[in-house]
């Protein structure tokens, strides 16, 4: 199980060579604060001095210290070259003065360490001294619990022995990850220092602060020992004594070496128990990493046949989506054909049904069309051009909409561009200029294709104007049936004022039915609204009405009406009614007009509801899917532009490049893994 050690240092030196940490290896972090002898623990550990020392914190980026067991014989210049890039000032200090957590790496050889792995932190501070953040405290927490939080992480905790256990912060930040205890280990050091009677007797044996991995006690250099030059070999054999003599019940299971072949032993252990999940892990990784890559594409060779690929490719995208066979489709909202289809039936659909056939158009408004278009003359009959004139004003309002349907379809054909770029086409994404390029002309294509379709729905809206056809068997219906709605309404009226029979019938026309084929009275123009054929004394013939104004008027009225001799009448001072209560005439003449627009209105507008989504498409959706190949080929596929056009971004090549850098790691990692035999782990 010796063999589990140098596997991991091998994985950890595969993935710092690509930065990564999406890996967490099995590892021994080291907490604690400035002044808990963290340093001396490890050089302890080593055997050598070699971490660099000073006031403050010395360490601002975390150590990663692989300590690799070699025979005697094995005779190597790596360790004092290790020793001395590490003491080198510019090897631990960042350009700014505050932390990072980009590692140091150092592998030590030697034959008088055991296999290990440790990662030393900056030491935990509080109050920020000399050239040291404000906010030093909160970048060194931050920084402790990246390492510490990683599930496969033994936290070593050093606490120093002449200060209250309970106030440890490396054990509190320890809790704050690991609350049960199962991956921690306590450290306690300077059981030398401790005051005169007291001793470390509780504390070691757990009954302080109790650590499920044990808490061991080490005695290191002191700041005298160092400056004298004291080597860690005799400092160990000065440790060992201390310990028989002050606790010699508790010797065998403290001190440095015991510390070494602890951690040795908890370190393959767990990296026993974390292989399996780590193996698991790192070949998930490779096959997401490959997929990634694949995604990213291969480097251009051939630039004629990878810009016309492309091309195709997204044409082909373009109207698949269109046609709602795109490979990517939508399953949050509508897009493409469907949203057309949703903007001809619903969107324009309804605002079509919510355009009023009457709408901004009053009772004053038809009356005044029938008196303007009677001229000078008293009118006898509705007249057939105040029908033509204010149909055609409502007829027109449904232009806008159409116009609007046209607009909403470009906007969905300029979007379903940035959805293939998106979903459909990743490759576009590799070439920023080819990917604007085929925008420019797609977006050019729709931009030239608007006028000419909205000239066409602007056309379809003057046809129906250019002609009223009231010979339209719907529209001939619904006059037929107004004509004998009117027809029964007079009888009724006749019923039921008999007295108004006249004397002398002979002055009135016979009451004849239109002849066969004449078609409705009103579409003819020849109808009045209850005028023709009704008797003397009704107030719908110009008989009734004259007769009405005799009996309504005296001869006084007469008189005091008329101008008086000999005074000139001004006709300025005859003003037109503004507003009045409308005769019964004049109300049945309204209705009648109001009902044809409406009936003729309801035919114009299925019309135009049924050839406006056909002009869009026609004009529009059909011609842009048909062109739209020719169109990029013919502006694009330039062996002038093919050297710009597939100039791939600097960032796509970038992650490109740590993909594929990150597949190698995973990969040599597998390899690593899979060379441990079953018989290495127990």
């Amino acid at each position: 199980m010796e063999a589990l050690i140098p596997v991991i240092n091998k994985l950890q030196d595969v993935f710092n060579t690509v930065g990564a940490d999406i890996i967490q290896l099995p590892q021994i972090a080291v907490v604690g604060t400035q002044s808990s002898g963290k340093s001396s623990v490890l050089e302890s550990l080593v055997g050598k001095d070699l971490l660099p020392r000073g006031t403050g914190i010395v360490t601002r980026r975390p150590l990663i210290l692989q300590l690799v067991h070699v025979d005697p014989e094995d005779r190597r210049k790596t360790f004092s070259i290790a020793i001395c890039s590490l003491r080198n000032p510019e090897c631990c200090v960042i350009v700014s003065q505050g932390i990072s957590d980009e590692p140091i790496q150092l592998k030590i050889f030697s034959p008088h360490v055991v296999n290990l792995t440790l990662v030393d932190l900056p030491g935990i501070t509080k109050v920020p001294v000399g050239d040291q953040p404000k906010d030093i405290e909160l970048q060194i927490r931050e920084l402790i619990l990246k390492y510490i939080s990683n599930p496969n992480c033994i936290i070593l905790a050093v606490t120093a022995a002449n200060t209250d256990m309970a106030t440890s912060e490396a054990l509190k930040v320890a809790r704050e990850v690991d609350p049960d205890g199962r991956r921690t280990l306590a450290v306690v050091t300077k059981l030398d220092l401790m005051d005169a009677g007291t001793d470390a007797m509780d504390v070691l044996m757990g009954r302080v602060i109790p650590v499920k991995l044990g808490l061991i006690g080490v005695v290191n250099r002191s700041q005298l020992d160092i400056n004298n030059k004291k080597n860690v070999a005799d400092s160990i054999r000065d440790e060992h004594a201390f310990l028989q003599k002050k606790y010699p019940s508790l010797a065998a299971r403290n001190g440095t070496k015991y510390l070494a072949r602890t951690l040795n032993r908890l370190l393959m252990h767990h990296i026993r128990d974390c292989l399996p999940e780590l193996k698991t892990r790192i070949n998930v990784l490779a096959a997401q990493y490959q997929s990634l890559l694949s995604s990213y594409g291969e480097p251009v060779e051939d630039m004629s046949s990878t810009l016309l690929q492309l091309i195709t490719k997204f044409a082909t995208e373009y109207c698949n989506t269109i046609e709602g066979t795109a490979k990517y489709i939508e399953t949050t909202e509508l897009c493409g054909g469907a949203r057309i289809c949703y903007i001809f039936h619903e969107t324009f659909g309804r605002t079509l049904e919510s355009v009023d056939s009457l709408g901004g158009l009053t009772t004053i408004d038809v009356l005044t069309a029938i008196r303007n278009a009677t001229g000078p003359r008293p009118a006898l009959f509705v007249p057939e051009v105040s029908f033509e004139l204010l149909v055609k004003r409502q007829v027109k309002r449904l232009e806008e909409p159409s116009l609007r349907c046209v607009e909403l379809v470009h906007e969905e054909m300029q979007r379903i561009i940035q959805h293939c770029s998106n979903y459909s086409t990743q490759e576009l994404l590799r070439f920023p200029k080819l990917h604007d390029a085929i925008v420019e002309v797609v977006t050019s294509l729709l931009r030239k294709r608007l006028p000419v379709t909205n000239e066409m729905v602007h056309n379809l809206v003057a046809i129906e104007l250019a002609y009223i056809n009231t010979k339209h068997p719907d529209f001939a219906d619904a006059c037929g049936l107004m004509n004998n709605n009117i027809e029964e309404q007079r009888r009724n009226r006749m019923r039921e004022l008999p007295s108004a029979v006249p004397r002398d019938k002979s002055v009135l026309p016979t009451e004849q039915p239109p002849a066969e084929g004449d078609g409705p009275m009103v579409c003819r123009g020849k109808m009045s609204g209850g005028a023709q054929g009704e008797q003397e004394g009704g107030t719908g013939t110009w008989r009734g009405m004259l007769k009405k104004g005799e009996e309504g008027q005296g001869e006084d009225k007469m008189k005091a009406q008329s101008p008086q001799k000999g005074h000139a009448v001004n006709l300025l001072d005859v003003r037109v009614p503004v507003a009045r209560k409308l005769s019964a005439r004049e109300q049945r003449d309204c209705e009648v007009i109001e009902r044809l627009i409406k009936s003729y209105f309801l035919i114009v507008r299925k019309n135009i509801q049924d050839s406006v989504p056909k002009a869009v498409m026609h004009f529009l959706v059909n011609h842009v899917k048909d062109s739209l190949q020719s169109e990029l080929v013919g502006q694009l596929y330039k062996p002038a532009l093919l050297e710009d056009l597939l100039t791939e971004s600097e960032d796509m090549a970038q992650r490109r490049n740590e993909a594929a850098d990150m597949l190698k790691a995973l990969q040599k990692a597998s390899q690593v893994i899979a060379e441990i035999r079953e018989t290495h782990l127990w």
